[in-house]
């Protein structure tokens, strides 16, 4: 029997809104994981990538990570993971510096065996790059097989990978995949193997509302009963909590109910959000969110999702605005990467909280089959490419989302405020002029 604790989408370093406090938040609920692996003696932490949030954590961010897993290793649990897309960089890769202090193994073609399982691991791949992929794994001769990867796998939501296609292509019968990248837990049973995601460890969008928590599977006939061979059973972990206030307002309600309705909540600490719908007066969303801070809260959010009337006339036309958006993109002379950004905001198929995501995917797919895509084409010109830039044309828009059912994928990690620069960047492509190194990346030497 082998048992082991299945987590991932740890995202250390994420100072969601801008918060140092949301940060520790993060790199608390990694260690809260590791503390429970270590007082219930599991046999390993297995992790599905996006241990960091981003390609260049802090050194901050960096030596807590370590000191966590130092607390790992002197247990004797060994830490086994593969990369996700967050961390992902062009060369070396975090996890590769980790393995190289004796704290992590980084998972491959290669198994590796903890009690009588074999582990094999695959890394984050973007879609353009997924067709030369042969599933190749060296055989093995433990008694059970997982395999541990980062991605969207079917059937689960905004899925771009093929599942049913890994696991017959595959060289190596598994038993179970466990999966990383999308935030929302969730098991399934494909041709006969399950597959399972155990969700983010800490809320890294609002739409995340669920708890979170982490997998515990064991690999065991007699303890999973049946013909089963392998049991997953999910554990919840105490994170920050989110609050979320709804509020309706009637005609002739204001700010006021909006306070009783944030009142009635207990905000000691919590990250709040206030969603304002209705036909009441207008609020003022800094007023509320002052409130609910001077009522304890750690962090406020006020939406309002009430169409505001504009003043003066309004020119109405009867016209198909999209038929008009495409008529006026036909006279421009728009590179093939210039469309598919402009159909990726435009989509219906998109959900608002994917569209910077899949801008950041679709460039980064034309950059890999170089700068010709980025060159201006003649409005008359027609190309196969101009045709798979339309809407509808691609199923794929939530490559790097982390969410079910509707959820804002992890990408989108909603703080209300932008991004800086290089998080919007690629992980694995984007370079720093800014940086020593010849090729944009941060020397991992330099924390050795």
């Amino acid at each position: 029997m082998t048992r082991v604790i299945h987590t991932g989408d740890t995202h250390v370093g994420y100072s969601q809104y801008h918060s140092p406090v949301r940060r520790q938040d993060f790199l608390d609920a990694f260690e809260a994981v590791v503390d429970d692996a270590v007082d219930d003696g599991v046999d390993a932490v297995v992790h599905a990538g996006d241990l960091f949030h981003d390609r260049r954590p802090e050194l901050g961010d960096l030596m807590g990570t370590i000191s966590v897993l130092r607390r790992l290793d002197d247990a004797g649990i060994p830490f086994l993971a593969v990369v996700g897309n967050h961390e992902s960089t062009r060369g070396g890769q975090w996890l590769d510096l980790f393995e190289r202090l004796g704290l992590a193994t980084r998972l491959g073609d290669e198994p590796v065996v903890v009690g009588d399982t074999a582990f094999y691991g695959l890394d984050h791949v973007p879609v353009s790059r997924r067709d030369d992929l042969d599933y190749a794994f060296a055989d093995h001769d433990a008694e059970y097989a997982a395999l541990v990867a980062h991605g969207l796998f079917e059937p689960f939501g905004y899925a771009d990978w093929d599942t049913e296609t890994v696991l017959t292509e595959s060289d190596v019968d598994f038993d179970a995949m466990l999966l990383g990248d999308n935030h929302t837990p969730d098991t399934a049973r494909v041709a006969g193997t399950w597959v399972t995601y155990p969700g983010s460890t800490e809320r890294a969008s609002a739409s995340e509302r669920e708890g979170r928590g982490y997998n515990v599977v064991v690999f065991d006939t007699e303890a999973a009963g049946g013909d089963d061979r392998v049991e997953i059973r999910r554990r919840a972990l105490d994170t920050r909590p989110f609050v979320f206030v709804s509020v309706e307002l009637r005609e002739g309600e204001g700010e006021s109910r909006v306070r009783e309705r944030v009142r009635e909540h207990d905000l000691a600490e919590a990250v709040v959000h206030v969603e304002v719908t209705g036909e009441g007066d207008p609020v003022t969303p800094a007023a509320v969110e002052e409130f609910a801070t001077d009522e304890g809260a750690l962090i406020a959010r006020v939406t309002d999702r009430r169409e505001v009337d504009a003043d003066g006339e309004v020119d109405v036309s009867f016209a198909d605005p999209e038929d008009a958006v495409r008529d006026r993109l036909d006279e421009m002379s728009l590179s093939t990467a210039a469309r598919d950004v402009e159909s990726a905001v435009r989509e219906d198929t998109v959900p608002d909280a994917n569209v910077r995501e899949t801008v950041k995917r679709r460039v980064e797919e034309r950059l890999d089959g170089g700068l010709g895509a980025f060159e201006a084409v003649e409005p008359d010109a027609e190309t196969d490419e101009d045709d798979a830039s339309e809407p509808g044309a691609e199923s794929d828009d939530a490559e790097d989302g982390d969410e079910l059912d509707g959820d804002a994928p992890d990408d989108e990690l909603d703080d209300g405020e932008p991004e800086p620069d290089e998080s919007d960047a690629d992980p694995a492509e984007a370079t720093d002029a800014d940086s020593a190194s010849p090729d944009g990346q941060v020397s991992m030497e330099d924390y050795l």
